[in-house]
């Protein structure tokens, strides 16, 4: 027996200037960990979800490697503010602020996120 994959009618919306860009159906987001997404300029962004249910949505680009990996980084909270650490060389950064916690001087782009 063959089940199809569980969707939902709730899409993740990304806003981009002022424009609300679709970037997938939030079934696809598992809590705790990332998925990367292209967006129209070529740019990619990491979108969590945490296990109350809020979404975040950061750029990708690790700035010290330079590499598109943010999205694989573990997840976890540090003063109560939910991060992710870059596979490689472990910063961690605020997903609400894109700050980095280990480098003040750093910081990822932010994206508001919405489900409709």
């Amino acid at each position: 027996m063959t089940l199809a994959p569980e969707t939902t009618a709730l899409k993740l919306q990304l806003l981009l200037e002022e424009d609300w860009f679709t970037v997938c159906d939030l079934s696809l987001l598992t809590p705790g960990r990332g998925v990367a997404a292209l967006l129209p300029d070529g740019r990619q962004v990491a979108l969590f979800a945490d296990r109350a249910g809020r979404t975040y949505a950061i750029d990708n680009r690790d700035p010290f490697s330079g590499a598109a990996v943010l999205s694989r980084g573990l997840t976890g909270t540090h003063q109560g503010r939910p991060f992710v650490a870059s596979p490689l060389l472990k910063q961690r950064f605020d997903l609400e602020t894109g700050r980095c916690l280990d480098d003040e001087t750093v910081s990822v782009a932010v994206y508001e996120v919405r489900t409709s």
